[in-house]
C-alpha cells in the first residue's frame, strides 16, 4: 500500500509543477497579443502600457535569486503554496483592474508570486526525479518553456478577439486553487537545509536586479539605473563570496557545464523573446492580421517544439545531452536566419511559416538539454538557488535580449527592413548560445 502512495505521489507530481509554469509563461505571453485591447480599455498611453509588462518583469527577476533560495531554506511545498497564493491574488487583480495604476500595481504583486514559482518548481522536480526518470521530466520542463510562450500568443490572440484579454487572468484563480490542493495532497515537504536568509545579499540582489532590468526597460533615468545596478550586484557578489549562507552560492559557476548553459539560455532567450514579441508586431502592422490571426500564426511554432520535444528523452540518451543541445541550437540559427530573409515578395507560409517549423524543432531539443546542464552536478542544498539561477538567466536575458534588438533597429523604419534586421541580431544571439554550448557545454558533456 505504501509503494502505491508513492507511485501515485510520482505520477501527480509532475503535471502538478508543469502546469503552475505553464500558467506563468502563459500570461506573459499573452500580454504580448492582448496589449492593443488592454489599452484601448483602460486608456493607455505607449508609456503606461510598457508598464503593464515592465512591472512584472522588474519584481519577477528581481526576485528570483530570493525565490530560489527560500525553497531550500524553508521548504519547497511551502514556497511554492505561498507563491500560488501571490500569483493568484495577483492576478485577480489584473483582471479587475480599471485604471493604469491598478493594472500596474497588480502586475507587479502577480511577479512577486512568479519568482517564487518559477525556480521552487523547478527545485521540486529535481526533489523528485533521478536519472532517466529526470530526464524525461526536465524534457517536459524544458518542452513547457517553449510551448508555453508560443501557445500563450495564441490564446491571447483568441482572448483579445473572442472574449477579454481579462479572462485570461481571471482563469489563474480557480487554476491555482486547484493546483495548491493538490500541491498539499501529492507533493512531499523535503527536508530543509540548515541556514537563515542572507539579508545584506537578499537586499543588494533585489536592488541590483531591479535596476539592472529598470536600466534596460525604464523610460528615463536608465544611466543612473546602470550604475546603481553595478554597485548593487558587485556588493551582492562580494557577500556571496564571504557569506556562509549564500542565497546564490558561486559555486554553481565554477562548473564550466553550467556557466556554459547559463550563458547559452541567456542569448538564446534574448532572441526567442524577440522572436515572440516583434513578429506579432510585424504581422498586424505590415501584413494587416488581427491579434487573433496573428496569434494562430505562431502554430506551427507551437506544434514543432511539441512534437521535437517528444523526442529528447530518446536522443538525449543516443546523443547526450550536450551534443543534442549544440544540433538543436544549430536548427534554430538556421530558421532565425531564414526569417531575416522575409521581404515584400513573401508571403506567409514561405516567409514565416517554414522558418518558424525549423525553429520549433530546434528549440524543441534545445531548451530541455539547457535546462538539465543549468541544473548539473548541485546538490539538494543548491536545487533551489540553481533553479533561481537557470530562471534569472531566462528572464533578465530575455529583457536584455529584446532591448539590444530594438535599441539597434529602431533607426530603420521601414517595417520590413526592420524586421529583416531584427531577426539577424536575434540570429547572431542564438550563435553565442552555439559557441557556449561548444566551448563550455559539450566538453563536459563529453566527461560524463
Amino acid at each position: 500500500m505504501q509503494e502505491t502512495s508513492i507511485n501515485k505521489r510520482s505520477v501527480m507530481v509532475l503535471p502538478i509543477i508543469l502546469l503552475s509554469y505553464f500558467m506563468i509563461l502563459l500570461d506573459n505571453s499573452i500580454i504580448f497579443t492582448g496589449t492593443v485591447k488592454i489599452a484601448q480599455d483602460l486608456a493607455l498611453n505607449q508609456a503606461q502600457l510598457s508598464w503593464v509588462s515592465n512591472a512584472y518583469s522588474l519584481t519577477f527577476g528581481g526576485l528570483l535569486l530570493l525565490g530560489g533560495r527560500s525553497g531550500d531554506l524553508f521548504g519547497r511545498r511551502k514556497m511554492y503554496n505561498i507563491g500560488l497564493v501571490i500569483f493568484a491574488i495577483g492576478s485577480l487583480f489584473v483582471g479587475l483592474a480599471g485604471s493604469p495604476v491598478a493594472i500596474i500595481m497588480a502586475r507587479a504583486f502577480q511577479g512577486i508570486g512568479s519568482a517564487i514559482l518559477a525556480p521552487t518548481t523547478l527545485a521540486i522536480l529535481m526533489d523528485n526525479f533521478e536519472g532517466e526518470e529526470r530526464t524525461k521530466a526536465v524534457a517536459a520542463y524544458g518542452a513547457t518553456a517553449g510551448i508555453g510562450s508560443s501557445v500563450g500568443l495564441i490564446i491571447g490572440g483568441v482572448l483579445a478577439s473572442q472574449f477579454s484579454w481579462r479572462d485570461g487572468f481571471f482563469i489563474n484563480v480557480p487554476i491555482s486553487i486547484i493546483m495548491f490542493i493538490l500541491a498539499m495532497l501529492f507533493i512531499e515537504e523535503k527536508d530543509t537545509i540548515e541556514g537563515k536568509i542572507d539579508i545584506f545579499g537578499s537586499i543588494t540582489s533585489v536592488i541590483g536586479m531591479i535596476a539592472l532590468v529598470y536600466s534596460i526597460v525604464g523610460e528615463s533615468n536608465n544611466i543612473i539605473a546602470l550604475v546603481i545596478a553595478f554597485v548593487f550586484i558587485g556588493l551582492f557578489i562580494r557577500q556571496e563570496a564571504k557569506t556562509s549562507s549564500p542565497i546564490m552560492p558561486l559555486s554553481l559557476f565554477a562548473n564550466k557545464e553550467r556557466l556554459g548553459a547559463y550563458i547559452a539560455r541567456f542569448t538564446f532567450l534574448g532572441a526567442m523573446l524577440a522572436l515572440w514579441f516583434l513578429t506579432p508586431q510585424m504581422m498586424q502592422n505590415y501584413l494587416g492580421y488581427s491579434p487573433l490571426t496573428s496569434g494562430l500564426a505562431f502554430f506551427p511554432l507551437s506544434i514543432t517544439i511539441f512534437l521535437s520535444s517528444l523526442q529528447v528523452s530518446r536522443l538525449t540518451k543516443k546523443f547526450g545531452n550536450g551534443k543534442l543541445m549544440v544540433i538543436g541550437l544549430t536548427i534554430v540559427a538556421l530558421g532565425m536566419f531564414g526569417l531575416s530573409l522575409f521581404n515584400e515578395n513573401s508571403n506567409y507560409w514561405i516567409g514565416i511559416a517554414i522558418p518558424m517549423m525549423i525553429i520549433g524543432i530546434g528549440q524543441g531539443f534545445s531548451l530541455s538539454p539547457l535546462t538539465a546542464s543549468g541544473i548539473a552536478h548541485t546538490t539538494a542544498d543548491e536545487a533551489g538557488a540553481a533553479s533561481g539561477v537557470v530562471n534569472m538567466v531566462h528572464q533578465i536575458g530575455g529583457s536584455i535580449g529584446l532591448s539590444v534588438v530594438i535599441a539597434f533597429s529602431s533607426a530603420v523604419t521601414n517595417p520590413v527592413s526592420s524586421f529583416r534586421l531584427q531577426m539577424l541580431i536575434a540570429t547572431i544571439f542564438i550563435v553565442i548560445s552555439l559557441l557556449a554550448a561548444i566551448f563550455f557545454v559539450l566538453p563536459q558533456s563529453k566527461k560524463k
